[in-house]
């Protein structure tokens, strides 16, 4: 990049959330922007994650932009490598590559109150930008726990975001740690392949049937040549996920057919009472993200596999060391224990109005107006900030609510004019995400019984959005000024002294 570049809008990462950011701002007729993007290519977590049987657990036509459909998906739930290739598609059919920087991972911003804007120092040099929006995504700093002996374990470690495929799994004794969304993909995936795989379950998940399908040529000629049934096949997607949001927000006794159709698919495929018996969870399905696989469960049940009902505590030399006291030889172990997603990593890097990172503002829990501004962090807003998970539906439909909001933000700082910048209100934030507290108390996600990812380490949902997606989309779709303290350039002394402003560029 060129030596103190400026640009109206720097974008943090491109995956879904910074795509859509670009897409947008283009709408908007801004084209001074830029992408500043870690990696050599596009795709967010949909390039990072590449383990053997990586999938969305979302069905494919609602796991897509509303203003990019895409009539050929393969299946009815598609694979890693369909969805990067969509974003793909998406940046080169949107003329995006232009706008995106690879290879420079952002290192630190500051802002700059005197200029009104933001310093960002990158692996590949320096730039300032009037507006940053943050689309880093929850999903993408891989977290492996603290094991002691790890370091000094002779075999092949790995996280399931970060996959060795140069590592030949073949007939190697693997251990797996973790249950959640990936474990049960990888699983399945490795386990006809590995000689023996040892499972270490902290805590069972509750799994229903991923019914997915090959979507035949007719249905994919029928959607190219009638656009308008991509569109109702995607709002049926969409309608059936809203009603079911009462269950998970007002109602969670409501779930308990839920839990019963879960435990008859695990009693189908695992017929030892012993194994059903450390497979069944103790909590209210849905306080943890209910987890699709048709093949999880038989996999568990074949004779290579060991379940071990307890975490990883140890490891001593080729020996893990469960929580329980079972020791197992292992040539390698593999991790699928999530990411930083309460403590997200971006936010040790953001230097805001009073000198202090938004980590340090966030010490006490993340939070934020409306998902996307933070108090005393001007001009910088959060695609998939706290509070705009969702539990049972699509997080695409969350991004393009909070893209709403950024055209709004910008135009409204059209409107200011000069040289001017938003601050979320401390009062408006704490409003806001008291209301989203309140409402969460009574949901699945905190009364269920679990500890999930969902929460943070004192124990809030700073990461769940407790209603629908309409509800959400609503209160996104402007910006309320009476929630943010406009930011005006100081003046200078010669403008001052003839009645006139500093010039709105730097």
């Amino acid at each position: 990049m060129a030596e103190h570049e400026h640009v109206r809008v720097a974008v943090i990462g491109s995956g879904f959330g910074g795509l859509g950011a670009a897409v947008r701002l283009r709408r908007e007729g801004i084209t001074d922007f830029v992408v500043l993007e870690r990696a050599d290519s596009v795709g967010g977590t949909w390039r990072d994650n590449s383990y053997p049987g990586c999938a969305c657990d979302v069905p494919s036509h609602l796991y897509s932009f509303s203003f990019a459909p895409n009539p050929d998906w393969p299946r009815t739930f598609s694979g890693q490598e369909h969805i990067r290739a969509y974003l793909e598609h998406v940046t080169d059919t949107f003329g995006l590559r232009p706008h995106i920087r690879f290879d420079s991972e952002v290192k630190m911003m500051r802002w700059d109150g005197e200029h009104l804007r933001w310093e960002i120092e990158t692996a590949r040099g320096t730039l300032t930008a009037d507006v940053v929006v943050s689309a880093t995504g929850p999903l993408s700093e891989p977290r492996i726990p603290e094991i002691p002996g790890l370091a000094s374990f002779p075999g092949k470690v790995f996280h399931s975001a970060r996959w060795d495929h140069d590592y030949d799994l073949r007939g190697k004794r693997v251990a797996m740690v973790g249950t959640g969304a990936s474990a049960i993909q990888i699983v399945p995936a490795v386990q006809r392949q590995v000689g023996r795989l040892t499972l270490f379950q902290r805590t069972p998940a509750w799994v229903m049937p991923r019914v997915d399908r090959a979507i035949s040529g007719a249905e994919r000629r029928l959607h190219r040549a009638l656009p308008f049934t991509t569109q109702v096949r995607r709002g049926v997607l969409w309608g059936i996920r809203e009603l079911q949001v009462q269950a998970f927000t007002k109602h969670p006794d409501e779930l308990g057919l839920v839990e019963k159709l879960a435990k008859r698919n695990m009693a189908r495929a695992v017929k030892d009472p012993a194994l059903r018996a450390k497979l069944t969870p103790d909590y209210r399905i849905g306080c943890k993200r209910i987890l699709l696989s048709s093949e999880y469960y038989p996999a568990l049940a074949r004779p290579n596999v060991d379940v071990i009902a307890s975490g990883l505590s140890e490891v001593r030399g080729s020996t893990v060391v469960a929580a329980d006291g079972t020791e197992t030889e292992v040539d390698a172990i593999i991790f699928g224990t999530g990411f930083h997603v309460t403590d997200m990593p971006i936010a040790e890097r953001v230097v805001g109005a009073e000198g202090g990172t938004l980590a340090e503002s966030w010490k006490d829990g993340m939070r934020a107006l409306r998902g996307a501004s933070a108090a005393g962090f001007p001009n910088f807003m959060t695609i998939i900030g706290p509070n705009t998970g969702l539990g049972n539906s699509s997080m695409i439909l969350m991004i393009e609510s909070q893209l709403n909001y950024l055209a709004d933000y910008m135009r409204q700082l059209s409107v200011l004019g000069g040289r001017t910048a938003l601050d979320a209100r401390p009062a408006a934030v704490e409003d806001w995400n008291d209301r989203v507290q309140e409402r969460m108390k009574r949901t699945v996600w905190n009364t269920g019984g679990c500890t999930s990812w969902y929460l943070d380490a004192s124990g809030r949902n700073t990461t769940i959005w407790p209603g629908t997606t309409t509800e959400f989309r609503r209160a996104t779709r402007r910006v309320d000024l009476a929630e943010y303290e406009v930011v005006r350039r100081p003046e200078a002394p010669a403008a001052r002294k003839s009645g006139e402003k500093s010039g709105a560029v730097a």
